[in-house]
Parts: C-alpha cells; structure tokens; sequence
C-alpha cells in the first residue's frame, strides 16, 4: 500500500477545489458514504464532474448545465467508469458533499465522513474497474480515518432520504462488501 500523508493518498491524480473547508474542531471522521454523480444526467466521461467540483462548469455547454453552474459542491474523491480515481479534497478536511443529511442521530454528515462519488446514475450498472477500485480506495482511506468500520459506510440516499437516491438501485453493495472484505487480512 502506498502510505498516506497529509490527508492525500499517494498515487492518486490531485485535482484540488475550492469547495471545502475545515472540519469542527475535534471531530473524529468514521463515516464513508457513497455517491453516483452523471454530467450531463445519465451521461458518462467529458470531464464534466472534475470541472463542477472546481467551479468550471460551462453553463453554455449543455441546458442541464445552466441550472447547476452556480452550486458549489465537492467530493474527496471520484471514481470514474475506467476505475481512475481523483481526490479532489484532503481527508482532514470537509467536502461540500453530502447537503443536509443524517447519520445515525448527527445532522451535518460532511463534518464526520469522507464522501467518494462514482461516475454512474440509477439506470445503468456500475463497471468491473469501479468496483476494484472502490474497494480498494476505501481500504487506503480506512488505513488513514480508522474510526470508518464497515458498518460506517453507507449511500447518499441513506443519509438523504427523499432528497437522494444515489449510489442508487444499480449498485451492487454485496459485491462491493465482499470485494473490500477480500482484500482485507
């Protein structure tokens, strides 16, 4: 395993943004929620995940775009279809990603979890490299954030009931349980 220092994980491509700042004071991180995210809706590769992230989506590019240029959101991670992760904010600090969500009897989710988007929607299943991937990540980020146990992870959905349904129906959490239980020993 490629150690982790400062929050980053090494060997991981580093694209920072601006949309995150400091945890509360004293805050122990142990959640880890998943999320799908597509842009334009349903729609894979174009880039246009990392440059919403970053506050470079065109609003011009596509109608969608319009409407959701101004949001200022982020993730610590993403996993796009071809398994390439990008981290985007440091694990020690907070990432614009879960909006108002519960946990667990905790409102503000993004001050105590690490949040990783796949690049997937509800309607189409998620890919072979994505799941190794992702297995593999959130082993390096529970090597860093020790307090996330496998009981602490948890969908987008969950923690937004109503508002969100991602990762959505196409994720397969037995397979993705029993790849991250394969690689640990």
């Amino acid at each position: 395993m490629t150690p982790i220092k400062e929050g980053l994980i090494h060997g991981v491509a580093q694209v920072p943004s601006p949309n995150c700042d400091g945890r509360p004071e004293g805050t122990v991180v142990d959640t880890l929620v998943i999320h799908a995210i597509s842009l334009p809706p349903d729609e894979f590769g174009g880039g246009h995940v990392q440059e919403l992230f970053c506050n470079g989506l065109d609003p011009s590019a596509h109608p969608y775009f319009a409407e959701i240029s101004d949001l200022r959101v982020s993730s610590h991670f993403l996993v796009e279809r071809d398994g390439t992760v990008t981290q985007f904010v440091p694990l020690g600090a907070r990432a614009w990603h879960a909006g108002e969500s519960r946990f667990r009897g905790r409102d503000k989710v993004n001050d105590f979890s690490v949040g990783v988007e796949l690049e997937g929607c509800d309607s189409e299943p998620f890919t072979e490299a994505q799941y190794a991937a992702l297995a593999d990540l959130t082993r390096r980020i529970r090597q860093a954030c020790p307090a996330i146990t496998i009981d602490r992870i948890t969908g987008h959905g969950d923690i937004a009931p109503g508002r969100k349904t991602d990762p959505g129906p196409c994720f397969d959490w037995r397979r993705y349980l029993a790849e991250l239980a394969g690689g640990e020993g």
